[in-house]
């Protein structure tokens, strides 16, 4: 005998959480280069709208430089907006639709509006985690989910590292740059590290970092073609953007690949193609998003990346874990290009 509609939403709501109507969020209310935009407020707890919706009650949220392309205008949104694109934490509602997660699941995702207390998301950039995980370990997988798949593909797909290639990394010691190091010295390949101090260059040493640049006082094309014996890097991966990208261009060798993939000193501009055309050069902006869009990208990553953590073979520098309400003294201080590793926002409970 088929259930009713009110049957199976009785049931539904049995077995899920009840949730408070207001939660403690961090929004965007317009467009700045400050940071008086960026507020800490209760608003609307979300609900269950479709049978493809998962509700998320966060535990830590990662900060990303990416929120600072929103609100800055870079990257356009609605607003107000809820700021955060990764978290983990614990699934405390679900649409009907949903069978491979159940009520009280430890996740981690990739999704928009993380740092706040609940999150709805669908199931297509979300991963099951033991559920003997403790804090540290929704701690740890906050922080490496989108930056670790971030690295990954990119050394994957954007551009195959190779043993014996020499990789120029831009903000090596960054929350992305550090696992870039990492995953690029695997391969066997060689990793020539772009920084803007000598201490985060030695970090960037300690996770692969074969060859080091200070950007503050060395140049840095006529450090590569020292290192390369003027032959130019195999690929780039440039997070810096308008800064860079003619050094970065200059920088490759004969039929290499630029992977711009940031805008840390603001947007490329646009350029003409015809200066691709003397070397033959790939230039790409990937997307994590279009890499792991199919279920069986997003598990071959996903898998991969957890056993880089799991065993050891993958670290993730995490700095500290600041209260949600602190986002903004945080943002600051990343903006200043100040910081190394990774942070993540500790969710009010």
């Amino acid at each position: 005998m088929r259930s009713s509609p009110i049957i199976n939403l009785l049931n539904r709501k049995m077995s899920s959480v009840a949730l408070p109507k207001i939660q403690k969020a961090i929004i965007i209310d317009g467009v700045s280069d400050g940071y008086d935009v960026i507020k800490y407020k209760d608003i609307a707890t979300p609900t269950i709208q479709t049978p493809n919706d998962i509700i998320i009650k966060n535990k830590y949220a990662g900060v990303n430089y990416i929120e600072s392309y929103f609100r800055k205008g870079i990257y356009p949104c609605a607003l107000p907006a809820i700021l955060g694109r990764e978290a983990s934490g614990v699934v405390v509602d679900k649409g009907t639709n949903i069978k491979n997660f159940e009520i009280g699941d430890k996740v981690a995702y990739i999704g928009n509006c993380s740092m706040a207390q609940f999150t709805k998301i669908d199931n297509s950039m979300i991963m099951k985690l033991s559920s003997d995980s403790t804090n540290e370990d929704l701690k740890l997988y906050a922080a490496g989910i989108l930056q670790g798949l971030t690295a990954l593909s990119f050394v994957t797909e954007a551009y195959e590292v190779k043993k014996g290639d020499y990789i120029l990394v831009y903000a090596a010691a960054g929350g992305a740059g550090l696992i870039f190091d990492q995953l690029i010295k695997a391969r066997g390949a060689h990793v020539i590290a772009v920084c803007s101090s000598d201490e985060k260059l030695q970090l960037a040493k300690e996770n692969g970092a074969e060859y080091l640049i200070n950007s503050k006082t060395d140049d840095i094309l006529t450090k590569v073609m020292e290192i390369t014996d003027n032959k130019g890097v195999q690929a780039a991966f440039d997070s810096v953007g308008k800064d860079t990208f003619h050094t970065t261009l200059a920088a490759l060798k004969n039929k290499g690949t630029f992977v711009s993939f940031g805008n840390a000193s603001g947007p490329v501009p646009p350029i003409k193609i015809s200066l691709l055309t003397p070397k033959n050069i790939k230039l790409l902006r990937p997307s994590l998003y279009a890499y792991t869009k199919d279920p069986e990208d997003w598990n071959k990553y996903t898998t991969e990346l957890f056993s880089l953590i799991q065993t050891g073979a993958l670290k993730i520098k995490i700095n500290d874990a600041v209260s949600l309400e602190k986002y903004a003294e945080l943002a600051k201080k990343l903006e200043s290009r100040s910081t190394t590793g990774k942070f993540v926002l500790e969710i009010p409970q």
